[in-house]
């Protein structure tokens, strides 16, 4: 039977497949394809049993390298920063959870951040090891995510996002501007730009679209309402941006901010995953479901003065 690894506080094992080479242990391999992890930390993995090979045997001190075999590893940071904010579930069973994600907590373990990440959260708190996200959105993106229960469903839930068959509603406040006629829809071709991390529209045929209409105004600002129609990486924050009127409080668009040491929490993207809805793909039945947070939209809330 296959061997599979189990979950260490919420946090699934990574794997990687040893290629053939000059390496005479196991942790000399890792140590220099892993660059970010020192070797005295590769050691302290291996002390705790968190390194095993593709049967489950854990990896020692000196073991030796072995071409072509798996190598199973949990992930894990330093210092990791906490996050001070937390999910709600917005609805759960046997197949899907349905979360509500603040500001500033990414969906999945990447980078500096894997304990404090949405998914792990969830994993530990409701016992679910085999929870995965059916998509993600933005870690600066507050709102909805759809996660699947169970390994055997999870691509008839994926597929309700390939094949556009899930109705998204997100909402932002952005300044208002009288002279864009809405509600209006923002076709462009979205390709990656010269700055790290963002996107550009570049001439071609779109690969992008967005409904955006206004729900409200108040003052110089507004809370619009954005249906996206494709999933293009960042394509509400880019034709948010295009149109003259960038989100509050985006780092990216439309120009790309330096990056701080400490996070601003005071001053949130104001962007919400507001609303999902889609036929369930395995029970048939019509499902609806709405985040319970609220952007911000006094002229002094955001600018992070009350």
């Amino acid at each position: 039977m296959k061997f599979t690894p189990p979950t260490r506080h919420g946090v699934s094992a990574s794997c990687v497949v040893a290629p053939a080479g000059h390496w005479r242990t196991t942790l000399e391999f890792l140590s220099e394809n892993f660059a970010a992890i020192s070797l005295d930390e590769w050691i302290e993995r291996v002390r705790r049993g968190e390194v095993t090979g593709e049967n489950g045997e854990r990896i020692a001190h000196e073991s030796p390298f072995i071409p072509h075999r798996k190598i199973y590893y949990y992930r894990s940071v330093t210092d990791e920063p906490h996050i001070p904010f937390e999910a709600k579930i917005v609805f759960q069973d046997e197949l899907i959870v349905v979360a509500d994600k603040p500001h500033f907590l990414p969906v999945v373990p990447a980078g500096r951040f894997v304990q404090e990440t949405l998914l792990v959260r969830l994993k530990r708190k409701l016992g679910i090891d085999t929870l995965a996200p059916a998509h993600r959105i933005d870690r600066d993106t507050a709102g909805l995510v759809l996660f699947t229960v169970q390994p055997d469903t999870r691509g008839a839930y994926h597929r309700l996002f390939s094949d556009r068959l899930i109705e998204k509603r997100y909402e932002a406040v952005a300044v208002f501007n009288p002279d864009i006629v809405l509600p209006v829809t923002r076709r462009s071709r979205l390709v990656e730009g010269p700055a790290f991390m963002q996107m550009q529209e570049v001439p071609g045929a779109p690969n992008s679209e967005t409904h955006i209409d206004v729900v409200e105004s108040q003052g110089k600002f507004a809370r619009y309402s954005l249906r996206p129609v494709t999933g293009q990486k960042h394509q509400l924050r880019a034709h948010m941006a295009a149109l003259g009127i960038p989100i509050v409080n985006d780092r990216i668009y439309p120009n790309l901010a330096a990056e701080e040491e400490i996070e601003d929490y005071l001053k949130p993207l104001q962007l919400l995953a507001k609303e999902i809805a889609f036929d369930d793909p395995v029970t048939g039945q019509s499902r609806r479901f709405s985040s319970q947070q609220r952007l911000m939209m006094l002229e002094t809330d955001v600018n992070g003065s009350t």
